[in-house]
């Protein structure tokens, strides 16, 4: 901080201007460390190295943390700023990784529901890789790509087939995909596999190249560092392979599981937290409290709660009815989710405080084995 005393005749505007230069200056300095970071992640390519280093991004937090102490800044925000200047160029570094592997040089992709908001995102994502990516959506086209309305009409003679379309639909995709198998790889993006599962074993059974993906993050992603990406081999693991490559430059965490496994899975992962959420602000909804108000007197934990809630309740309502629904596993973890608020409220009317010390301490244990990292889950 600066030891030069603040003159009383200084106006309010002109210390508001020279806030607005050092705000300049910090935005300038901003640029200047994502140019230096492009340059670090370039070497790192150019020597096979990984792009992420923990160690090191451990190393700028500490800095950061002992400067503020310096400066008298409070090292939390000192952290946070670290943190977000990390994750900032860890973003240039991927996406720079992802464009310069080339991978799709000369070979065309189509995107069935490319209209749509992960649809956008696989397009955008394969482009960027060098693929030419077509969009077949009854939506309309989407900017900077050759759009057509019906992928029916279509010679499907693209080396990848990408289906994005709503659940019910790309399971009819699929489906008809079987009638007439394309001859590149085909692979859907959806949340579950349960109403999915007859297309993509008919797709199979006609000699298609096939697999099937789960991207477990939203649209709005930039990093994948952190986030899973789950493939679901339906006996082609040549298809799966393939699938897997196109995010070897990046650093998504990759994952593979069977075709039942995964519904089974996901009904807790999405099922059960979309549900938790949804239970949450319909209490809120239903109490009468006036939402301002319960956000006046909150807590740590109620802003944190209300934080995700807030995200899932602006989410598309119709997707999520689909991933409650169209699961077959996924009535077991809403009687899970019914029963365990069901012996919280037993425990609290019958002042069963040994009882409540118990579920508590049964999910410390269970918690405490969970792996720590990355961003909550959409």
């Amino acid at each position: 901080m600066s030891d030069t005393p603040r003159s009383n005749t200084e106006s309010l505007d002109d210390l508001r201007q020279e806030l607005g230069a050092l705000d300049r200056q910090i935005i300038e300095l901003v640029g200047r460390r994502l140019e230096i970071a492009s340059a670090i992640g370039a070497r790192k390519r150019a020597a096979g190295r990984s792009t992420r280093d923990y160690r090191q991004e451990r190393d700028v937090i500490e800095r950061a943390r002992a400067a503020a102490q310096r400066a008298g800044v409070a090292p939390d925000v000192a952290e946070q700023l670290a943190l977000l200047l990390i994750r900032s160029s860890l973003t240039v570094q991927e996406r720079e990784g992802v464009a310069e592997s080339g991978a799709g040089t000369g070979r065309r992709v189509l995107v069935i529901g490319g209209a749509g908001k992960m649809g956008r995102w696989f397009a955008r994502f394969l482009s960027s890789q060098g693929f030419t990516v077509e969009i077949a959506d009854p939506a309309g086209p989407v900017e900077g790509f050759r759009s057509q309305p019906d992928w029916r009409a279509m010679t499907l003679d693209h080396d990848i087939v990408v289906v994005a379309a709503p659940l019910r639909t790309s399971g009819e995709i699929l489906l008809e995909l079987a009638r007439r198998p394309p001859r590149g790889l085909v692979f859907d993006i959806g949340s579950l596999k349960s109403p999915l599962r007859a297309g993509l074993l008919a797709l199979r059974d006609a000699g298609a190249r096939v697999t099937s993906v789960h991207p477990m993050f939203g649209p709005d992603t930039e990093l994948l560092s952190g986030r899973h990406v789950l493939f679901v081999d339906v006996g082609v693991p040549d298809a799966t392979r393939e699938a897997r490559e196109l995010f070897t430059s990046t650093m998504a965490v990759t994952g593979e599981l069977d075709l039942e496994s995964h519904d089974r899975f996901v009904a807790y992962v999405l099922g059960l937290s979309h549900a938790l959420n949804i239970v949450f602000f319909t209490a809120l909804a239903d109490s009468g409290e006036a939402a301002p108000h319960l956000a006046r007197l909150s807590s740590t934990t109620f802003d944190a709660q209300l934080a995700v809630s807030s995200r899932v309740a602006a989410e598309n309502p119709h997707l999520y009815y689909e991933i409650q629904t169209l699961n077959d596993y996924g009535t077991e973890s809403l009687a899970a989710l019914l029963y365990a608020v069901e012996r919280l409220r037993s425990v609290v009317r019958a002042g069963d405080e040994a009882g409540f010390v118990a579920l508590m301490e049964r999910g410390r244990a269970y918690l405490s084995g969970r792996p720590s990292g990355g961003d909550a889950p959409p």
